[in-house]
């Protein structure tokens, strides 16, 4: 088992790793859309936020040795079920054909006033 720690991505704020890899996989920590680096909460549309959330579980992914290309499993915490619609257009030009399994839950409130959360898990590309 091994930890992953990234610059590409939000720092652990917590007892947690930003993402574990174990036997192939690539486990990714909750993200929210914080600029990695950044030390402003900006909240900005749903579209901003989840293009940011998408490039942070990307950023650990791929320093697990995987992508969002090779997710198999993606959960979206989404504080507005309205906002679905809009959340699926930034999804599906991200990952384009891919398309891994996929949850969406809606939750009431998220940290820092985000809208949206994201969870993965991705293979590792040469397990």
């Amino acid at each position: 088992m091994k930890s992953i720690s990234t610059p590409n991505a939000p720092a652990a704020a917590g007892h947690y790793s930003q993402g574990i890899v174990h036997n192939g996989l690539v486990y990714v920590s909750g993200q929210l859309p914080i600029v990695p680096g950044s030390l402003e909460h900006t909240v900005g549309t749903i579209e901003e936020q989840a293009e940011q959330v998408l490039k942070n579980v990307d950023a650990i992914l791929v320093a697990g040795g995987s992508s969002l290309q090779h997710a198999l499993q993606v959960t979206i915490y989404i504080t507005d079920v309205e906002l679905w619609g809009r959340l699926n257009v930034v999804y599906a030009k991200v990952l384009g054909d891919h398309k891994p399994t996929r949850a969406v839950v809606p939750v009431n409130d998220l940290h820092y006033g985000y809208q949206i959360e994201v969870v993965a898990i991705g293979a590792v590309k040469n397990a």
